[in-house]
Formats: C-alpha cells, structure tokens, sequence
C-alpha cells in the first residue's frame, strides 16, 4: 500500500506544492506546526534515513540544498528549523522520508 506521500507524488491527493523538480517534491503541511511548514520529499521510496545507504548521498543533498532554497522561496529571513524524524520513536508518522522546515516564528529549544 503506497504512502500518503507517495500517493502526492503521483498526483492520486492534491497539495500545495511549492517545488518540484525531478528528484523531490515540497508541499505544505495539512497540519501545520508553525506559521510556515512545508514538507520536502524524494520522489524515490525511502522510508526514512535509517534506511539510506552511500547511493543515495547524491539525494540527500539535494533534499538538503531544496529545503534551504524553499524556506529563501518563502522568506524565512529570520531563520527556520529543519527537522527530519526517523522511526517510531523518533515521531515519524509516515514511513516515507521527509524534511519538515517549521519557520515564521521564533522556535524555541528544546522542541518537545
């Protein structure tokens, strides 16, 4: 059964995407956390990055390098805070990768 997120990717649910390109996808949160927070994901199945390997360094630095140019794409000036959960413990809740940037808003340490 493919991922919430997968299922964005192939245009099954709609979201407000603010970048794509064609090895990831950003979209805003359905349940935001702050002012401004959108999710960056690769379009490759990764369930976390406990599952990453050295094949994928390429990828996840453009996840990286995406999610510093989105939070510029939406002004996050002051700063942002970026944030990637792996596993249940971690506070994952869909076993697909992604990049939380939480800004608009002073955030406070530590986070919860």
């Amino acid at each position: 059964m493919p991922t919430i997120f997968q299922r964005i990717i192939d245009k099954e649910i709609p979201a407000k995407i603010v970048h794509e390109d064609e090895l990831c996808l950003a979209f805003h949160d359905v349940a935001p956390q702050a002012p401004t927070h959108v999710l960056v994901i690769p379009k490759k199945e990764l369930t976390n990055l406990a599952a990453a390997s050295g094949e994928d360094q390429a990828l996840l630095g453009h996840l990286l390098l995406t999610a510093k140019n989105v939070a510029e794409q939406l002004g996050l000036t002051n700063g942002y805070r970026t944030v990637i959960n792996c596993g249940r413990d971690g506070g994952q809740s869909v076993d697909h990768l992604h990049i939380h940037i939480l800004g608009g808003r002073a955030l406070h340490w530590p986070p919860g």
